[in-house]
């Protein structure tokens, strides 16, 4: 994609970056989960495309973004640019938390940015909890944006239907209450142009949400090694020094 002006491109370049991946896919989740004007959305997961997801729908209208989460530091940062969170905790129904946000048990629409490697307290895999509890919450009538990763078949996952890719899904809930779904990869060239021009008009500061850092070639090890900790960055390499020259 080419920029329209170069020294105003490189004066945002570090927030154009994330037009590669993260931006798109988390305003996709919201689009196709329906955010608009007005909107309550709850958003799972409070890692780059979740961060990413919250901004895409404050750029859409939403009157309230809920980002939830089990890493404290990463909601922190949520709430640094506006959102609300909830912390998963055992023993605590989200209805509760979102009833003390909202002042009903329920939001508008909801977005998916975990996907399949989704756990339960205390760490065990349960890769259908999250689109179960968004189900819970998420109104009769209303949407599901799903931009978290699912597979055919997960190999490494303990349970025998995981690895086939099966979900532990109450689907009847979903049926029940007419909520509809949208998955599927993310066509990124469809929003990178309406995304570039939001970015160099100020309309969204992606990299302040997603807290990006810039990195040489020689450090995304490091980078990796961090991000499974649960780090607070979106790692941006640079291998020819660009924003700092």
């Amino acid at each position: 994609m080419k920029f329209p002006d170069k020294d105003r491109a490189l004066q945002k370049i570090k927030d154009l970056a994330c037009l590669t991946d993260i931006l798109p896919t988390g305003y996709r989740g919201c689009i196709s989960a329906g955010v608009n004007t007005g909107s309550t959305v709850l958003i799972s997961g409070a890692g780059p495309v979740g961060l990413a997801a919250a901004s895409s729908a404050q750029l859409l209208g939403a009157a309230v973004v809920i980002v939830m989460d089990l890493n404290k530091d990463r909601l922190a940062h949520a709430r640094s640019f506006g959102c609300e969170t909830i912390v998963l905790t055992r023993g605590v129904e989200i209805e509760d938390q979102i009833e003390q946000i909202l002042g009903v048990r329920e939001v508008d629409c909801a977005v998916d940015c975990v996907g399949f490697e989704a756990k339960g307290h205390g760490g065990a895999e349960q890769p259908a909890v999250v689109l179960n509890q968004l189900m819970d919450v998420t109104r009769a009538g209303g949407a599901i944006g799903i931009p978290g990763l699912y597979v055919t078949e997960d190999p490494g996952a303990k349970g025998e239907l995981a690895r086939k890719g099966v979900l532990g899904m109450s689907f009847g809930i979903g049926w029940a209450k007419s909520i509809s779904f949208f998955t599927g990869q993310t066509p990124v060239k469809r929003y990178n142009r309406a995304l570039m021009t939001a970015i160099l008009h100020d309309r969204i500061q992606i990299a302040k949400a997603v807290n990006v850092e810039v990195i040489s070639l020689d450090q995304p090890p490091q980078g990796y090694a961090d991000f499974d900790k649960g780090a607070v960055k979106k790692f941006v390499m640079d291998p020819h020094q660009t924003i700092a020259a």
